[in-house]
């Protein structure tokens, strides 16, 4: 399916929900699983599926997202793929920013007609799962449809979260409704697989990947549409053949800090939902040159470590460690995601009995429990940072609480002895 598919990864807007991790980078540039970058899932799965051309819309604070990209996805002179960066750019014609995912589309569609293909590939830069695109766009030939979207079965406790799509026998797509309330869900249940009837997942939620016929979506984008999801699917439904590809894997939507915090910590799991060791289904990232972590009297226990750590903690529990993370002795961090940093403090200016924030990393003494500790923070000795229901939803200068879970941003600096 490569020489037939074009793929357009999104990269969302400004992702407010997922602040204060987007606060200086885009949400696809957002590190994930300690090494990878939340746009490596769909370039992955892209390339997984030998499909080797792949764009990225995105408008906001874009410079670390294209510095990945750049440095990452290289490929020989001799191939025709690549993955490039489409900022929302103002033109003689437009002086808008994107206004919404069609629209996103549209604003790019010149850069897109130029090349030879059969179908747009739509794709969320902010999603966790794993999917053969191949079988999703044969299955959209087979059928003959115009358009095919991706569905998930759930479960009545997860529809009200989602656009929940009616098919019929054949999965094509008869009704649409965005977030329904409980009371509604009786008459919008879909024929589903019969091991997703024994779960109870009879709903079929959109996953806001979509397989376009090329000369289609050019013509629907001549419409004043802003949305895909909102305006452009349930529109088509009555006046176009939409298909409904069922995919039963696994699949999480990192839309908020607690979707975000739960999709890390359950890669520590004896047997991940998410599976990053299937060579089959590689997740793709840049390559760095990092020596491999050292470690000294530290208790793991479901901890998942990146390369070029040095840490000598005396617990690590139910945690992810990114990259070149630094933590200091008798240090216990349980239920956290340490993103790590992006280099290394010279020797000769650590002196962790005399921290105080001055070290990268993590000190002496701390204790860390349900937080996620954005890039290059300098936490001092004897720190306490416990997150949990009992906190309430806020923003500081050095941190945010968001559904319990404690983000300490960015580069901050929290001194000897401070305590959340």
């Amino acid at each position: 399916m490569k020489d037939k598919s074009l793929a357009i990864i999104l990269g969302g807007g400004q992702g407010t929900r997922l602040s204060p991790l987007t606060e200086q980078r885009s949400k696809p540039a957002v590190p994930i699983a300690g090494k990878y970058r939340l746009v490596d899932i769909p370039i992955s799965n892209c390339l997984n599926s030998d499909i080797l051309r792949m764009f990225v819309l995105t408008q906001f604070n874009s410079a670390s997202l294209n510095q990945h990209i750049k440095n990452t996805y290289q490929f020989g002179q001799f191939s025709n793929a690549f993955v490039d960066i489409l900022a929302a750019e103002q033109t003689p014609d437009n002086k808008h920013w994107f206004q919404g995912t069609a629209d996103a589309v549209r604003q790019c569609l010149q850069h897109f007609l130029d090349f030879d293909f059969e179908y747009f590939l739509i794709l969320s830069g902010d999603q966790l799962y794993q999917m053969d695109f191949n079988e999703m766009i044969e299955a959209h030939e087979k059928a003959g449809a115009d358009i095919t979207l991706a569905t998930l079965p759930v479960i009545a406790k997860e529809a009200p979260d989602f656009g929940i799509l009616k098919a019929d026998n054949e999965n094509w797509v008869r009704e649409f409704i965005e977030k329904p309330s409980s009371d509604l869900l009786p008459q919008w249940n879909s024929v589903v697989s019969e091991e997703m009837e024994k779960e109870g997942r009879l709903y079929l939620a959109s996953m806001g990947i979509y397989v376009f016929n090329r000369d289609l979506l050019v013509k629907l984008l001549e419409q004043d549409t802003k949305d895909f999801g909102k305006e452009i699917i349930p529109q088509a439904i009555d006046k176009m053949k939409v298909y409904s590809y069922q995919y039963e894997g696994y699949w999480t939507d990192i839309g908020n800090i607690e979707s975000f915090y739960e999709a890390n910590l359950g890669l520590t799991d004896d047997i991940p939902k998410f599976n990053l060791f299937d060579s089959s289904k590689m997740i793709y990232t840049r390559a760095r040159l990092l020596p491999p972590s050292k470690i000294s009297g530290t208790t793991l226990e479901h901890a998942m470590i990146a390369d070029g750590c040095l840490i000598n903690a005396k617990l690590i529990s139910h945690s992810v460690i990114g990259i070149r993370a630094r933590i200091g002795k008798d240090t216990e961090i349980c239920n956290s995601y340490i993103m790590g940093n992006d280099y290394y403090q010279e020797l000769s200016e650590i002196d962790f009995e005399h921290n105080n924030g001055k070290v990268i990393g993590i000190g002496e003494r701390c204790y860390l429990e349900r937080c996620i500790v954005d890039k290059n923070c300098r936490i001092g000795n004897n720190v306490t940072i416990k997150g949990g229901e009992h906190l309430p939803d806020s923003d500081h200068p050095l941190y945010t609480v968001k559904d319990g879970v404690i983000v300490i941003k960015k580069g901050a600096v929290l001194p000897n002895g401070y305590s959340i």
